[in-house]
């Protein structure tokens, strides 16, 4: 039996990995710097959880006073309703910070939860893109800076400290029932717009998919970087019909306005509505076996579901 401490467990990824690790027979802690809003989901009875700033005391104590085996560092954020100051200082600061304290307390695996949008939609992209690709986004859009950052941080850090085991995964849109996300969230949206004259190619992962990547990353002897792709590369407007999204044009110059109308959406995902991001996970199918369970049709019909029906 492992003792596995997982960030974000405020969120519905952080919680269906709990969720499969308590079902193993693992011991699972949980930390958030938000607050777990009660009923728990079923299967979660024995989950210990703790609201902590990654980056303050409390979570040195949960690495003082438990000896884990692992660290699922799922618990970036990428909210733009969090000031840019907030999102460096978790994202950054407070990776920095539970990486440290896996060196200092013997951790032996750690996996951190990376994202595509860090290369960047740009129509100069090759197509798929590789691990190795450039990380175009901060060249047009300095709000993604603590992502690319975070990332930059965690890939060193899987060759700087070769006695923790190391795994960086940068997933495509993370979709599904329980995901809270902005893309999650856009989608729900009873009215969806999409720009005029554009239908870039995109890719989406269901939640429990992603899960099943992060675990296997943890029980394979891997270490690395590796993208997370979903099951499929279909263009914008198909997505949107496979959420049975009623959705509106909107003129390229309009952009701005829509973005500001639309409120938490950020102004670096237009550029994924223009150009595709398409990432290749040939990596880490070769790797750990992996492969997506659930098809796009399920991955986003399960995303808007209550939605659509409610």
């Amino acid at each position: 039996m492992a003792t596995i401490l997982i960030t974000g467990i405020a969120g519905g990824l952080a919680q269906r990995a709990a969720c499969q690790l308590l079902a193993d027979g693992h011991q699972v802690i949980g930390v958030d710097y938000r607050s777990v809003q009660p009923p728990l989901p079923p299967g979660l009875e024995k989950l210990t959880i703790c609201r902590a700033h990654y980056n303050k005391t409390i979570i040195e104590d949960l690495f003082r006073h438990n000896k884990l085996d692992a660290v699922f560092h799922l618990g970036r954020t990428g909210s733009f309703k969090e000031s840019a100051g907030k999102r460096f200082d978790l994202n950054v600061v407070g990776s920095q910070k539970i990486m440290n304290l896996c060196v200092q307390h013997g951790v032996k695996s750690l996996v951190v939860l990376s994202t595509f949008h860090i290369y960047g939609a740009h129509p100069a992209n090759h197509i798929p893109i590789a691990e190795d690709e450039p990380l175009r986004a901060g060249l047009e859009f300095p709000q993604i800076a603590d992502a690319i950052q975070m990332d930059n941080m965690a890939t060193t850090w899987v060759y700087r400290h070769p006695e923790v085991r190391t795994v960086v995964l940068r997933a495509t849109n993370i979709v599904g029932p329980t995901v809270r996300n902005t893309m999650s969230e856009f989608l729900r949206r009873p009215r969806v717009p999409y720009l005029w004259g554009f239908n870039p190619m995109s890719q989406f992962i269901h939640e429990d998919d992603l899960v099943r990547a992060v675990l296997g990353c943890w029980r394979s002897e891997q270490r690395g970087i590796f993208n997370v792709a979903g099951p499929a590369v279909i263009p914008w407007r198909t997505a949107l019909d496979l959420c049975r999204a009623r959705t509106f044009p909107i003129p390229w110059p309009l952009t701005h306005f829509a973005v500001q109308l639309a409120g938490n959406l950020p102004y670096y995902l237009i550029n994924f509505f223009r150009y595709p991001c398409v990432i290749s996970d040939r990596a880490l199918r070769e790797a750990i076996g992996w492969e997506p369970q659930i098809s796009i049709e399920d991955t986003l019909w399960s995303t808007v579901a209550t939605a659509r029906l409610g």
